[in-house]
Formats: C-alpha cells, structure tokens, sequence
C-alpha cells in the first residue's frame, strides 16, 4: 500500500470520527436535539398510509434475521468461491462493526430511543447500529464482487445505495432511531469500512507478490 493510500485512508477514518464526536455532543444532553423530533413528526404527519406501511415492512426485513442470513449467506459463497481474503474482509467488517457498536458506543452514549415507537425495538439508540451495519455490510459486498465482476460496478452500487437509503428511511419511520442517530451510525460505518478496505487490499498486495 502506498503512504498515498495510507494518507487518504486516515483522512477518511479522521472525518467520519470527527463526524461522529461532534454529533455526539450535540445528543450529549438528556432530551434529543429539537431538529431530530421535528424530522420524526414531518414524517409522521406527511407520509401516506401506505407507504408508512411499506416502509415497516422494510424495516422488519432488515432486521437482525433477515440480515443475519444474508451475511451467511454472503460467508458460504465466498469460502465456495474460495476468495479467502475477500472473506476476511467481510468478517472483520461485520463482525468488527458489532463489537463496536454494541458493546463499545452504545454503553457509552446509552442515549434512549424516540418515544411512541411503532415497533417493539430494545436497546440504546446513539449510535445507529441498523446504519453502521448496513455501510459495513453491503458496500464490503459492493467492492468485493466489482473486483470480480467489473461490469456490475454501477448496478451494485446504486443498488446498495437505494435500498440502505431505503433502511434509514424506514427506521425514521419507524421511529426506532433519532436521526443523528442514523448519521452517527454511518459515520462509524464508512470509518470502519475504510480501515477494513485498506486492510483488505495491503493483504492482497502481499499475496500478489508472493511467488506462485
């Protein structure tokens, strides 16, 4: 890896912890910034019936089973594939975004969730991990299947982007989670991302010079 790389990977880690440390200030007191609960009540004033619905259920799918299986799922056919470091990423980034999150960041806050929930949810709210899971996960996925599969590079990519936009927005909805919480979230999401990726791709180099 380059000191380029390595400077740009640290930047990047650099701006989202800032990100995240200046929205933990602002969600530092006991009540919720005023701008998070009025978002929250836009919402629930303006959506349709419908789409509130449908937005629940997209919650509910995103859920800890739903997504749990589709990183299974991810795990079985990178070891078919036997793309071992592509593996390794995709451990570290899911695994390593849970510790964090779980049993590091939300402790730490222990901000409480949005009352009048729509769904039964448990836990700490700040930060977000439905959010910092979602970058983690499926933009691990996007760069390992586009180093494969170049031509699938933008369909993956705006794919991934449209549906954990779709996951935000449902947990707004849903009210399981401010929406600084939703940032904070992603904030630790694309830190970690990018710590993993530069991991990922300083193992590769290794093995790619390594004698066959």
């Amino acid at each position: 890896m380059s000191p380029t790389l390595r400077f740009r990977d640290l930047a990047v880690v650099g701006t989202w912890i800032l990100l995240l440390l200046l929205l933990a200030k602002l969600v530092g007191g006991p009540e919720p910034p005023e701008l998070d609960e009025d978002i929250l009540n836009w919402l629930g004033q303006h959506l349709p019936g419908t789409m509130r619905e449908i937005l629940l259920q997209v919650y509910r799918m995103s859920g800890v089973a739903f997504t749990g299986c589709l990183v299974l799922a991810a795990l079985v056919y990178l070891m078919l594939k036997r793309w071992w470091h592509d593996l390794g990423l995709l451990v570290l980034a899911t695994g390593g975004i849970l510790a964090i999150v779980d049993m590091g960041l939300k402790p730490l806050f222990d901000r409480a969730r949005p009352h009048a929930k729509l769904l039964v949810v448990d836990g700490r709210s700040f930060p977000s991990g439905h959010a910092a899971g979602s970058v983690a996960f499926y933009f691990a996925m996007v760069t390992i299947l586009t180093l494969h599969y170049p031509r699938l590079r933008w369909p993956l990519t705006l794919g991934a982007l449209a549906w954990v936009s779709l996951v935000w927005l449902s947990t707004l909805v849903a009210r399981a989670h401010w929406p600084s919480d939703l940032l904070a979230g992603g904030a630790v999401g694309l830190a970690w991302l990018t710590i993993c990726l530069a991991l990922w791709r300083g193992a590769r180099a290794t093995a790619n010079r390594q004698p066959h």
